[in-house]
């Protein structure tokens, strides 16, 4: 079987391919020759771009094998989520490997604001001594404003207060917890703009904050204060901001981003009291490494049919450690529940019990999704186009949670109805050290069998003898039986049996047990990594 073809449209660092490993077909094209790029893009499996490469609705309708397009930045304009969605392919980034590069570039910028050092190493290199014009400020004792304490903003924060400064925050999800564990103050917005000897604005760009820094909020801010813009163009009213500049409004700004990049013609350019910088954020050996050899890992992983933590049009995120080792079990789970299912399933409810729900487990629904449709439809299934396979089914799916687990530290449950009003269940969890994968209860009968490669469930009603009728057929087939456990809710009454065999059944076999045992059910499951 040929290897799988990875496309790499742009320049990326010899750890990029290093990092992708030897199983991959990988190919390079430029991205920006359109015909070349649709025509490689035909038998693509992945592709890598940054930012010149334009992966829009016809490059994916070109590539009919494609499952990640992978954005070796942070980024995303060049790619159509949407259309990528629609086609089941995975879009994946590396969001956190330009955050210490931004993050040291804001303190770049601080710092030249503060001693005039772009314009002094201009005056000096064109012959002029101006030591007294370029007399500047200490940062020590001054306030930091920061809009936005994400991950940036966090390390900025570490960064500022090694300065001997007091920072202060504005950012409406931050929790007062983690506001105070930072030994930041929080504070509205107009009181930080008001207060800040400098302002640094780390914010995703959106509809409500295009715009958030305008004239209504620099008139806020002191005639001695500057602002610095490294995240979003747009996030500053360019306009006001000109205004603010050239009125002495506050005493200077350093951007690293504009609206229209590059910003040709823009009146900022010529202002005395700008630093810019065209863009540089991630722009460092480091960021662009890490950029590449992340993404890199994301296409193996999504390429292997694993969940990728950085994908972007997969809900979740980054998942907890303790919540990831119950996705391949869940996984697991929902085959064993599409082979019980004897009819088309109309609604499932995937329940979570125990400790583990203090975690965002919605991962977890995406898995027993994964697992429900792997061996029932034609198409590959991804943890990207699992949801839209239950949509297009008119499945309903609810996520339930509840801390209470009474038998079992966490317990995972699959739970449907049926076009029949027939009700199936699976349960399992994972014991021990080792995280063992068991399940323990179908269909309401309590077990607890290991998960194996191959799984018969039967339903009968018991009596004395059966074990060793359908013992005796599967012997005679040279199945080998490693395990087995019977439940019945009383004697004489209904029992479900779990047998692990080590080989699949072969066909015709299961008709023949049936008959010998008159199973009311009897199923058996092969479990596809």
């Amino acid at each position: 079987m040929a290897n799988p073809i990875v496309l790499i449209a742009e320049e990326l660092s010899p750890a990029t391919v290093e990092a992708l490993g030897p199983d991959f077909d990988i190919r390079s094209v430029d991205g920006t020759d359109r015909p070349a790029l649709l025509a490689a893009l035909a038998d693509a499996s992945a592709i890598l771009i940054r930012s010149a490469t334009q992966v829009d609705a016809e490059a994916i309708a070109a590539a009919k094998s494609l499952k990640v397009i992978a954005r070796a930045g942070v980024g995303l304009d060049n790619v159509d989520i949407k259309s990528a969605t629609e086609a089941g392919v995975m879009v994946v980034n590396a969001p956190t490997s330009n955050i210490i590069s931004a993050a040291e570039l804001t303190v770049g910028h601080i710092l030249s604001l503060a001693r005039h050092i772009p314009a002094a190493h201009g005056a000096l290199a064109d012959g002029q001594w101006k030591r007294s014009k370029y007399t500047g400020v200490e940062l020590f004792e001054k306030t930091i404003g920061i809009i936005g304490l994400g991950r940036i903003g966090a390390l900025i924060t570490a960064r500022m207060q090694a300065f001997g400064t007091r920072v202060v925050a504005y950012d409406p999800y931050v929790t007062a917890a983690r506001a105070q564990q930072l030994g930041v103050t929080l504070l509205p917005l107009e009181e930080l703009l008001a207060q800040s000897d400098f302002v640094t604005i780390h914010m995703p760009k959106t509809p409500e904050t295009t715009g958030m820094i305008a004239d209504d909020q620099l008139a806020l801010m002191k005639p001695t204060a500057f602002i610095v813009n490294v995240a979003r163009g747009g996030l500053i009213d360019e306009a006001a901001l000109h205004r603010a500049l050239t009125a002495g409004t506050i005493a200077g700004a350093g951007l690293d981003v504009f609206v229209s990049e590059p910003p040709s013609g823009s009146p900022l350019l010529g202002l005395p009291n700008i630093v810019v910088t065209p863009h540089l954020g991630a722009s460092t050996d480091e960021a662009q490494e890490k950029a590449g050899v992340s993404v890199a890992k994301s296409v193996r992983l999504a390429l292997s049919g694993e969940l990728v933590p950085d994908a972007v049009n997969v809900a979740g995120g980054v998942i907890d450690p303790t919540v990831r080792p119950g996705i391949p079990l869940m996984e697991k789970l929902g085959q064993v529940f599409a082979g019980l299912a004897d009819s088309p399933v109309t609604g499932v409810d995937v329940e979570i019990r125990g400790e583990i729900v203090e975690f965002d487990v919605s991962v977890l629904k995406l898995a027993a999704l994964k697992g429900l449709f792997t061996n029932v439809v034609s198409e590959s299934v991804s943890y990207v186009n699992a949801p839209l396979l239950a949509e297009q089914r008119g499945l309903a799916v609810r996520l339930i949670t509840d801390p209470t687990s009474d038998e079992y530290r966490n317990l995972l449950t699959i739970r449907g109805v049926l076009s029949d009003g027939a009700q199936i269940s699976v349960s399992g969890t994972l014991t021990g050290t080792k995280q063992v994968e068991k399940i323990v209860e179908i269909n309401g009968y309590d077990v607890e069998v290991p998960v194996a490669d191959h799984l018969i469930v039967m339903i009968y009603t018991d009596r004395p003898g059966i074990v060793a009728v359908y013992g005796k057929e599967f012997g005679d087939a040279g199945i080998n039986i490693a395990g087995m456990q019977i439940s019945r809710r009383e004697a004489g009454g209904q029992a479900l049996s779990v047998l692990t065999v080590d080989s699949p059944v072969p066909d015709g076999l299961l008709d023949k047990v049936r008959t010998a045992i008159r199973a009311d059910l009897l199923r058996e499951i092969d479990i596809t990594e």
